[in-house]
């Protein structure tokens, strides 16, 4: 449901909220090797995030990227939006144009009833659960959740 693009950046989010406390930075070769993502894919990411001052980007030998936000302040639905729109929730599932937002709706899509309760979980579980308690919850477990 989520694009590769998207996991990159929620698993990113991640990992500066564990690893650049207290306004520390890291370099982008550092993340992408230990999260074993390809680092000119990784810059742009990152970049798109610090522009909308989820991050900070600090330019140079001893740059790299920190947190722009609290861990606490930031929403799956935060980095979703940035990263891939959010169309999965205006859209019709499988493409038909009676079901796009903005239309009465008189004849949907065979599977948009059914879709729309699955679309609103998904939209009210990205939109309440923050970064910082998916970091409580990885801590919490017992057994290694590798990012």
């Amino acid at each position: 449901m989520l694009s590769n693009t998207c996991k990159y950046a929620i698993r990113s989010v991640i990992y500066l909220s564990i690893n650049a406390n207290d306004g520390n930075k890291i370099g982008i070769k550092k993340i992408a090797e230990d999260l074993e993502i390809p680092t000119p894919f990784l810059g742009k990411i990152l970049q798109s995030l610090a522009r909308q001052k989820l991050l900070t980007s600090t330019k140079g030998p001893h740059g790299g990227f920190g947190m722009g936000k609290k861990p606490e302040e930031i929403t799956l639905m935060n980095i979703v939006e940035i990263v891939d729109g959010m169309d999965m929730f205006e859209n019709c599932l499988i493409g038909m144009r009676p079901c796009k937002t903005g239309t009465n709706n008189q004849h949907p899509c065979p599977v948009h009833n059914q879709f729309s309760s699955i679309r609103q979980s998904i939209y009210d579980l990205f939109n309440g659960k923050t970064i910082g308690q998916l970091i409580t919850e990885m801590e919490n477990t017992k057994e290694y959740i590798s990012l």
